[in-house]
């Protein structure tokens, strides 16, 4: 796995694109769960990106809504997604930036590589997410506990027969995806819920976006966070972009280009 790359750094926040296969920051676990065994010690003691940046930004330790496990931690990425993020480093920036986030001033752009090739090529999906019943999975079909979720996505590149029936080939799609609510697994329970889940997606995916396919196996979910945009509301802009690494940039020369 490679390491988080500092890309910028102020007094109050820093950027980083974080790899995949690091969790962003350790998950509060109840002493049942602990006492059962249920919760190994690997996983206890796995790093995150969190534990690395307070080494290197100590006073990132006293910051957060929950610093004892999610110090300067303001949102977040999925394990296994790779790309851009930011972590503050004083609790005002903090207050600042979990504002933007939650007011949906934050412009995010994704790129995912799903299976088949939606259509239209450039859309809107706005469908609240729920979850469901008993576990952690989050769905379109759910009201449980239902939040809004918008997310507009555009075909950047396709592969295959667009328009393949059910048991044909239906090729594959490199889509930028665009959120503009920030719910957990929004971009990867959205696509699969329009019938085009992530490759890699064993939770969402099912069968056809963890099956081999003409690159193989893919060696992750193929998600990664290109960039990251906002204006702090006092003139001041920021963006941050991170390039695919080359696990992602691999499958997709395979798929497109192979």
């Amino acid at each position: 796995m490679d390491e988080p790359k500092i890309i910028f750094e102020s007094r109050d926040f820093v950027a980083v694109v974080k790899p995949a296969g690091l969790l962003v920051h350790r998950v509060r676990v109840s002493a049942a769960k602990m006492r059962s065994g249920r919760m190994d010690e690997a996983r206890r003691t796995e790093a995150t990106l969190a534990d690395l940046l307070v080494a290197r930004y100590p006073e990132m330790a006293r910051v957060g809504d929950d610093p004892e496990y999610r110090p300067g931690i303001v949102h977040r990425l999925d394990k296994e997604t790779s790309g851009v993020m930011v972590a503050v480093r004083t609790q005002e920036a903090f207050e600042r930036l979990k504002a933007l986030f939650r007011s949906h001033a934050m412009k995010k752009t994704y790129l995912a590589l799903v299976v088949g090739v939606p259509d239209p090529a450039k859309g809107t999906i706005d469908r609240p997410i729920g979850i469901r019943n008993g576990t952690l999975k989050r769905s379109v079909h759910v009201k449980q506990m239902a939040k809004e979720a918008v997310t507009d996505y555009e075909v950047r590149e396709k592969s295959g027969i667009p328009n393949a029936g059910p048991e044909e080939e239906d090729g594959y799609a490199l889509v930028e995806a665009r959120p503009r609510t920030g719910r957990t697994h929004q971009i990867r329970v959205h696509l699969a819920s329009i019938g085009h889940p992530i490759v890699g997606d064993r939770l969402y995916g099912g069968k056809r976006a963890v099956e081999p396919g003409a690159f193989g196996n893919a060696p992750r979910l193929m998600l990664h966070a290109a960039s990251l945009e906002w204006d702090d509301g006092a003139g001041n802009g920021f963006a941050f972009e991170a390039p695919p690494p080359d696990d992602f940039n691999q499958v997709i020369h395979s798929v497109f280009h192979g």
